[in-house]
């Protein structure tokens, strides 16, 4: 394990940034214990509660102080994947570059908020070009795979091409000045069935381990592999498809395992430990670092899912 944390805590107070209501900033229900805010509300100087913030990463991100984030574990919206019905969202973007440059852009706000000794768990999982076919047909076995708009076949790619989305992204972030540590292979043993026949089923998805500094914290006794061995980089979690609680919206199609958000959590934090999910979708890495007895932010571009968020926590 790497050298314990060498930056203070802090525990302070919410500056009101000009037209602030602070009447206005509890926006949740009486019996959650988090601070809900959007992209347009005031500077959180310190992190004395949890937050979730309803607005766009990228900007969102400026209002949290600075050095204040442990960890990030998070799952960015996959390009050309899904079509979450919000303007702005990340994933739609009609160019890969385009896709990638935003997500590094984003990053950047990320490592102002990190602490010096701090991490971050990616998982991003790959995909095929469209062939320049511009939507993707309904699948029998996935529902949610269908979309009217699908972008154009990237330059030098060919139809069918894996594109290398994981990689890319990850070279992308080591040119920027992050620390590629670790590549881990989420292994699904339920893995989802696919209705191709000229290539083998999809299986698996990748995990970085990136760190701001070439030091960071790593708590290599956290969480061991079999026969207490220390942890491997093939990591079998299955899926955990959640049933429909509150409506269409609790059906979210891309949830995260809790327990690989709770296996990251363990491996880079400790009690009193802030946890960002700057995408965080249904919540689960909220959820995971909430019973962990760790604070949390989470930052979720549409309103439906902000909601489902605040119920899962709520009623966890």
């Amino acid at each position: 394990m790497s050298a314990p944390h060498t930056e203070p805590f802090a525990f302070d107070t919410v500056q009101e940034a000009p037209g602030f209501n602070r009447n206005n900033r509890f926006r949740s229900r009486p019996n959650e214990s988090f601070l809900t805010l959007t992209e347009d509300d005031a500077v959180v100087e310190s992190l004395t509660e949890s937050v979730l913030i309803q607005g766009d990463a990228y900007f969102a991100l400026d209002l949290l102080p600075e050095r204040s984030i442990q960890t990030v574990v998070t799952s960015p919206p996959y390009w050309s994947l899904r079509d979450y019905d919000i303007d702005n969202q990340i994933g739609r973007d009609e160019s890969l570059d385009d896709y990638i440059g935003g997500l590094v852009r984003t990053f950047d706000k990320v490592r102002r908020v990190l602490r010096a000794d701090g991490t971050v768990w990616l998982n991003l999982g790959d995909a095929y070009t469209s062939g320049n076919r511009r939507y993707r047909a309904p699948d029998k076995k996935n529902r949610a795979r269908a979309m009217s708009v699908r972008p154009p076949t990237p330059d030098g790619l060919k139809p069918k091409d894996l594109i290398g989305l994981p990689w890319r992204l990850a070279f992308a972030l080591q040119d920027a000045g992050w620390w590629l540590r670790s590549e881990i292979i989420w292994n699904k043993p339920n893995a989802h069935p696919e209705s191709v026949r000229d290539r083998p089923t999809k299986a698996h998805e990748t995990v970085f381990l990136l760190s701001k500094n070439q030091d960071y914290y790593y708590d290599v006794d956290a969480v061991r592999g079999p026969n207490e061995r220390r942890l491997r980089t093939t990591w079998d979690i299955s899926t955990e498809p959640r049933k429909r609680c509150h409506g269409p919206v609790d059906d979210h199609p891309a949830v995260m395992p809790a327990t690989l958000a709770e296996r990251c959590v363990k491996l880079s934090t400790q009690a009193g430990s802030v946890v960002l999910d700057p995408f965080a979708g249904s919540g689960t890495t909220l959820l995971a670092a909430q019973q962990l007895g760790r604070r949390w932010v989470g930052v979720e571009l549409k309103p439906e899912f902000v909601e489902l968020i605040g119920r899962r926590l709520t009623n966890s």
